[in-house]
This record gives structure tokens, C-alpha cells and sequence, in this order.
């Protein structure tokens, strides 16, 4: 056992020190924004506008709209686990029953987003504004949001999100 715990150590060691070869988007010339553009077999939307897109339903885990604009984009019922939302505008979209749980929200703009009964479980969203959100049955437990938003969103907090069973007043601390 012990024998395999060091080829184990040594394996991930080899992995570590390996050189990585990156694939970057060129969006230099401005071309193919609008279009969703393949990064590493996944779906990337990081620097495009997805404004009025309809998301609705799909699983998009771990897909990044870093810096995107999906301004009344309808993200409702998707699976946006451990997505990257950095330094994104995404004001006014439908969030409603979507699972945010774990993902990257920092910078970015949530004003006026529908997040009912979305589960934002562990999603860190520092910097952010979620000023006129729909929080109704939002689960926002072990979440990292700035005081001033936590304690706007408790203004508006009431309900209990439906697949976690834990009241959105409580998940907000407040």
C-alpha cells in the first residue's frame, strides 16, 4: 500500500511539473463573438454577447461567460454548476430554478435578475450587485457576498427553496 501511495505521489508530481499547453479564443479582430466558440471540447461564451439568449434547460456546468453580456438572457431551469460569471452584465435575466451551485460570480452584474428558487450554494460573487433581485426561495448557503448586498438581499429574502427545503432568510444569515 505504501509502495502505491508513492507512485501515486510521484504520478501526480510528473502531472504538476509538465508543461501545459494553453488554447487561447482570438478575439482581437472582434470576429465570431456572437457565435458560440469551442474551448477545449466545451462550450465557451467568455468576452461574447448573449443578450435575449434562450438557455433555458440546458447543462452548461462548469461553462464560462467571463466577461460575456447576456443582458435578459433566459437562463431559467439550467444547470450552471461551478460556471464562471466574472466581470459579466447580466442584468435583467432569468435565473429562476437554475443551480448556480459553486460558481464564480465575482464583478458582476445580477441588478434586477430573476433568481427565484435558484440554488447559489457556495458561489462566490464579491464585487457583485444583485440590486433588485428576485430572491423568493433562493438558497444562498456558504455563499460569499459583499455585506451591503447581503443585507439588501435580506430586505427582500422569503421562502424556502424547493430541492434544498432551506429558507432563503437563513441561507443569507439574515
Amino acid at each position: 500500500m505504501h509502495a502505491l501511495l508513492k507512485a501515486l505521489a510521484a504520478f501526480a508530481l510528473m502531472l504538476w511539473l509538465m508543461p501545459v499547453s494553453a488554447i487561447a479564443l482570438d478575439t482581437s479582430a472582434g470576429v465570431g463573438l456572437q457565435d458560440r466558440a469551442l474551448f477545449q471540447d466545451r462550450v465557451d461564451y467568455t468576452l461574447t454577447n448573449q443578450s435575449d439568449v434562450d438557455f433555458h434547460g440546458q447543462q452548461l456546468t462548469n461553462t464560462s461567460f467571463a466577461g460575456a453580456v447576456g443582458r435578459g438572457a433566459d437562463f431559467s431551469d439550467t444547470n450552471l454548476s461551478g460556471a464562471i460569471f466574472t466581470q459579466g452584465a447580466f442584468a435583467d435575466a432569468n435565473f429562476h430554478g437554475a443551480d448556480l451551485s459553486d460558481a464564480l460570480m465575482d464583478r458582476a452584474d445580477f441588478t434586477g435578475t430573476d433568481l427565484r428558487d435558484a440554488l447559489l450554494v457556495g458561489v462566490i460573487a464579491s464585487g457583485s450587485s444583485f440590486a433588485g433581485a428576485q430572491v423568493e426561495g433562493a438558497d444562498f448557503s456558504d455563499a460569499l457576498l459583499d455585506r451591503d448586498d447581503q443585507r439588501r438581499l435580506c430586505q427582500e429574502a422569503e421562502g424556502v427553496n424547493p430541492v434544498t427545503g432551506v429558507l432563503t432568510r437563513d441561507s443569507l444569515n439574515c
